[in-house]
């Protein structure tokens, strides 16, 4: 990843307003999100969350969410909480727990309670997704046969589904090549079910980290828990997006902001924007202040969690107001676009760090409600 001229962007910087420390140091809302950490975060103690409450909160859209609250609950970071099941995986005979939001198959999504999306189905394509076996009738407690985890140079969190019933006996299965030898055998029969986006948590070598002091959007991580394979959940920070979403943040397809995220490295994640599977997230990095990634005002999705047009890898756009004097909440990408081309906002696709580099980032919608921020 090349850096943006430094020169060039301190003099944008000074045209634009935004706010700069001492020596020419950026914002540290924007180094948290722009640049790579070196600090590796501390164990977290367990902080419950709160019962949900009502449905006048939100309404959780994915079928494997347990909890979750919309506001912060005993932490001072301005982000809610999402607890979700975890799911059992296994790679080359080694263990991985993953969550699951969403899929391609319409029928699935139904039957599983995933959020349907159409346009993980462009993925199918060798080399853009991963591969996962529902063992339907196998031994107890057999799990999802997985192709790849985050230790993998190939990972991605979509995954061809495919559903496998034995035809006689069933024996253990610990890797896609027993899979692939007793289909082989006529032992297997193997219906594929589209794409789902099920990222890993907790894998052989490695987990997502907990934040231990649940201030900021980033901070140390993006688990308020440590993963609890024992219950089979895991929580989540829940963040704020318009239209009318609530967020988690799993991983992403840039490896230096994988590592300043404090979320899995997806490489495979890239090139889901040339297969058509990806939206848009626009992101501030000034303006009014709030609990966007940045530290300004929620980022802004190109449609709403569940419509056709949605997906949950978004392609990361970054917007900065040219006058922070005009700034003001703005509510959809339309409203951004008009802004930009009136010559009120800066556009960097990635972030000014990444020189003009798209990333794209994993962050499924577990929980749709309507905005709190500016009203």
């Amino acid at each position: 990843m090349q850096n943006l001229d430094r020169r060039a962007f301190l003099a944008w910087a000074g045209r634009s307003g935004l706010r700069i420390g001492a020596a020419g140091a950026l914002a540290p809302a924007l180094l948290a999100a722009c640049t790579r950490s070196t600090n590796s975060p501390a164990p977290a103690a367990a902080t419950s969350i709160a019962p949900a409450g009502g449905a006048d909160q939100g309404t959780a859209i994915v079928g494997d969410v347990m909890d979750f609250t919309l506001s912060p609950h005993g932490w001072p970071g301005a982000f809610g909480a999402v607890m979700l099941k975890l799911h059992h995986g296994i790679v080359d005979g080694a263990d991985v727990y993953f969550i699951r939001t969403d899929a391609s198959d319409q029928d699935y999504a139904s039957k599983e309670g995933l959020v349907y999306v159409p346009k993980l189905a462009g993925l199918k394509t060798k080399g853009l997704s991963g591969e996962a076996y529902v063992i339907t009738n196998g031994v107890p407690d057999q799990p999802v046969v997985l192709s790849s985890d985050p230790s993998a140079p190939g990972y991605t969190p979509a995954w061809r589904i495919h559903e496998a019933r034995w035809s006689g006996r069933a024996e253990p299965l610990t890797s896609v090549k027993q899979v692939a030898d007793a289909a082989k055998a006529g032992d297997l029969s193997i219906r594929a079910r589209g794409v789902i986006n099920a990222p890993a948590v907790k894998w052989a070598g490695g987990e997502l980290p907990v934040d231990p002091d649940l201030i900021e959007y980033l901070g140390g991580g993006q688990l308020i828990e440590p993963p609890d394979t024992a219950a089979g959940m895991v929580t989540f920070k829940l963040h704020e997006c318009f239209p009318a979403s609530r967020y988690i943040v799993c991983d992403t397809s840039m490896e230096p902001m994988a590592e300043g995220m404090h979320v899995a490295y997806s490489p495979e994640l890239e090139g889901a924007t040339d297969a058509g599977a990806t939206g848009f997230v626009n992101v501030f990095m000034n303006g009014i202040p709030g609990s966007g990634p940045m530290g300004f005002q929620p980022s802004v999705f190109d449609a709403t969690a569940g419509d056709p047009a949605w997906s949950p890898y978004w392609d990361h756009m970054t917007y900065a107001w040219a006058s922070e004097q005009g700034a003001r909440v703005l509510r959809s990408q339309a409203e951004i676009h008009e802004a930009r081309d009136g010559g009120e906002l800066d556009k960097f696709p990635g972030t000014p760090d990444t020189d003009g580099t798209v990333f794209t980032v994993n962050c499924p919608v577990p929980v749709v409600a309507a905005n709190s921020f500016g009203t």
